[in-house]
């Protein structure tokens, strides 16, 4: 086994004449600084935020595969359409993989870091798809004994977003809380964290096999946006859980605004008296993912008193302060096996994530189709 002096790293590049290219490059692994330490990668998810860096734009159906088995390398078209949005990033060769797991193999001479030597971490900080990763010790986050790399490799991203969405709701005077493309991994640790927190939650899916599946995990309030009924199912939902703030993942098309005017409906069924500006409780949409890239469609009918706005993981940690983020990161690691675990599809090396046929898989963003890459697979 390697010393973790040198290690393939993942890169994506998109150049000005339009074209994505993945592959792998053989790195130097910086030696530790005395507050760092350097971790032997056991564990990286692909989550939807780290397809927007790794294929970008592109247009995967005109995918093509080149060099060799230990060196893939995979090229696209970036349509012109979508190159004005990419000019910060041509030509760079970006290194992808905002999170994951693995084992200390080397520290700096701070106690913080020493204090890490043979234990098996959670990371956060980007580069994640690489053999080896250096970063600062305060990045790293120890599993509790007998918790694998794969088990705390997705402990930041998707928990912290369940957590940063019902501490917004909180935060800005709401009681419960609808969720689009509801069935996802993250969807599914949010309905176990408002289980556990006894918070209302709508969740809005796409199928029926999506309505049985967080059903069976004890969801309550679980609507399918393709059925004929979809409007008044949703309407009554939110008129029993009073839910005036939603999280959207989908973005395009009308979803937003029809959640915002069911909201509406929904306010005015238990109003006491009439206002022809409509309800002035504050309705709010928050799009945190772009699975419909179509422009967001809102139709009258919901008044006045509304918000649609974006929303972040980090800007939200960024605003909530230390303390506060130690005291969700402590509750993700006591809860990573039952609320905050993740279930993957594939476990795949460097090399076979620039397989065609796996990324055809992981880039459609389908529900239960989560990838995890072992950077250290064969190694």
């Amino acid at each position: 086994m390697s010393d973790g002096r040198n290690g393939l790293q993942l890169r994506s590049l998109i150049k000005k004449s339009g074209e994505l290219e993945i592959s792998l490059v053989d790195v130097p692994t910086p030696e530790p600084a005395a507050d760092e330490v350097v971790v032997r990668v056991e564990a990286t998810p692909i989550n939807p935020s780290d397809l927007g860096l790794l294929v970008g734009a592109a247009d995967m159906s005109t995918a093509k595969a080149s060099g060799t088995k230990d060196a893939p390398v995979i090229t696209a078209k970036v349509p012109d359409a979508a190159m004005q949005a990419m000019g910060a990033r041509l030509d760079q060769s970006l290194p992808v993989g905002n999170e994951g797991a693995g084992v200390v193999i080397r520290t700096g001479s701070s106690d913080a870091a020493k204090a890490l030597m043979g234990k098996t971490v959670s990371m956060i900080g980007g580069a994640m798809y690489a053999q080896y990763r250096t970063l600062k010790a305060r990045d790293c986050q120890p599993l509790p004994d007998g918790t694998t790399a794969a088990e705390g490799a997705s402990w930041f991203v998707n928990p912290l977003t369940a957590l940063g969405m019902t501490e917004t709701m909180r935060r800005e005077g709401h009681k419960a809380l609808v969720h689009t493309a509801a069935a996802s991994n993250l969807g599914q640790m949010l309905n176990k964290i408002c289980i556990k927190d006894g918070i209302p939650l709508v969740n809005i899916v796409r199928s029926k096999e999506q309505v049985d599946i967080l059903h069976k995990i004890g969801a309550k309030y679980v609507v399918d946006s393709t059925a004929p009924s979809f409007l008044d199912d949703l309407t009554n939902a939110l008129v029993e859980t009073g839910a005036t703030i939603a999280f959207d993942a989908i973005s395009g098309g009308r979803l937003a605004g029809n959640i915002l005017k069911c909201m509406e409906v929904a306010i005015n069924k238990t109003a006491k008296e009439y206002s022809r500006y409509g309800s002035s409780v504050h309705k709010q949409v928050y799009v945190y993912g772009m699975l419909d890239t179509r422009p967001i469609e809102l139709p009258p009918g919901f008044g006045m008193a509304w918000g649609v706005g974006g929303w972040l993981l980090t800007p939200f940690l960024q605003k909530i302060g230390p303390a506060e983020i130690g005291r969700l990161r402590q509750r993700v690691a006591s809860e990573l096996k039952t609320t905050f675990a993740s279930h993957y599809t594939k476990v795949v090396s460097l090399q076979e994530a620039l397989d065609p046929v796996n990324i055809a898989m992981y880039a459609k963003r389908a529900t239960g189709e989560k990838f995890l890459i072992n950077p250290n697979k064969f190694a």
